[in-house]
């Protein structure tokens, strides 16, 4: 019999709570324990998935070979590194870090002992994103909408590293270029970081996405459109579901058999022949569950994750040049209009 893998979670919050049930419920896995700086709430969840409960992710013992950091974003390189350090791979949650710097030391100290560093980009896991993913599509243009109401959380960082994120690593992913441009606007409401942003990029092959994010909105709205010449697709992330619209071989020669003054509904009909319009077809998974399963066989197979380190860094780096654009205009702003 197969033994099985020894994994841990740090942070038992709201997404450490999930990671923890997940986990325990997976037969290839023994969840040997949750940690958290409040003993007692580590108590709470260890009780529930039946584990040992600690107070510092030091003390976990040899027997753990993976680790879940779920733990605040500021502090994910001082909790992961020194596992790393250790030789215990780890999922750590998006962003991986606070900034740049911090997320480079992440991903240099999983270079120094060869141990496995994935970042918890969830939407990757979408079954829509997977099914995407599958088909090959290259978009050209892209846009991404991703709003909620305010969700009293994560107040240590702005809504770009937040959530824009997700969309970030998503277009990063499928375009696979380097962004060449930047030009992003972003407003302050409910304190030091932006909770509305808003950015253009544009890559070096040539596609451009526009990305709009908001942690003020009155309902929750997660959505990416792709064009190309070959492709539209329309995708809603929240409900799992797509639809992908391609135009037929010979859609210029029966565009121009419409009539100049209008369209009735016999040209409405011919025109409905023009296009093909299919649903994307989606397994019926739990994004997280997908994620997990794939952290545990990285770990167990000895191979690099959908999500690597490097991925997590990439989509952190454009993040900072989103919000350092941000700044830039509120700074311009702010300054007083030069005299004549």
């Amino acid at each position: 019999m197969t033994a099985r893998l020894g994994v841990a979670v740090v942070g038992t919050g709201r997404l450490g709570s999930i990671h923890a049930r997940v986990l325990s419920q997976m037969p290839n896995v023994e969840l040997v324990g949750v940690v958290d700086s409040d003993l007692s709430a580590a108590r709470r969840v260890a009780a529930e998935r039946g584990c040992r409960a600690f107070a510092d992710a030091n003390a976990l013992p040899e027997s753990v070979k993976a680790v879940v950091v779920a733990v605040p974003t500021t502090l994910h390189a001082d909790v992961a590194c020194p596992l790393l350090e250790r030789g215990i791979a780890c999922l750590v949650e998006k962003p991986l870090a606070a900034n740049a710097a911090e997320g480079e030391r992440l991903v240099a100290a999983a270079a120094r002992s060869g141990a496995i560093l994935m970042v918890g980009h969830v939407e990757r896991f979408n079954p829509v994103i997977t099914a995407v993913r599958e088909l090959g599509l290259r978009p050209r243009f892209l846009d991404a909408t991703r709003v909620s109401p305010f969700p009293f959380r994560s107040m240590d960082i702005g809504v770009v590293l937040d959530v824009m994120i997700h969309d970030l690593d998503i277009v990063l992913h499928l375009v696979g270029a380097d962004v060449v441009s930047v030009d992003a606007v972003g407003v302050n409401i409910t304190g030091d970081h932006e909770d509305l942003a808003s950015v253009r990029l544009v890559f070096a092959n040539g596609a451009v996405a526009n990305l709009t994010a908001s942690r003020l909105a009155l309902k929750t709205e997660r959505k990416l459109r792709l064009f190309a010449p070959d492709f539209y697709a329309s995708l809603d992330l929240a409900a799992k579901k797509g639809r992908i619209v391609r135009p037929s071989p010979d859609i210029r020669s029966r565009i121009r058999e419409f009539s100049p003054i209008g369209v009735d509904a016999i040209d409405a009909m011919r025109l409905s022949k023009a296009v093909t319009e299919d649903a994307v077809v989606v397994r019926d998974v739990e994004p997280l569950r997908a994620e997990d399963e794939e952290f545990v066989a990285a770990v167990s197979l000895g191979r690099s994750p959908l999500v690597t380190g490097a991925h997590g860094l990439a989509a952190m780096e454009v993040a900072s040049r989103v919000v350092a654009s941000i700044q830039e205009r509120l700074a311009a702003a702010r300054r007083p209009e030069s005299s004549a």
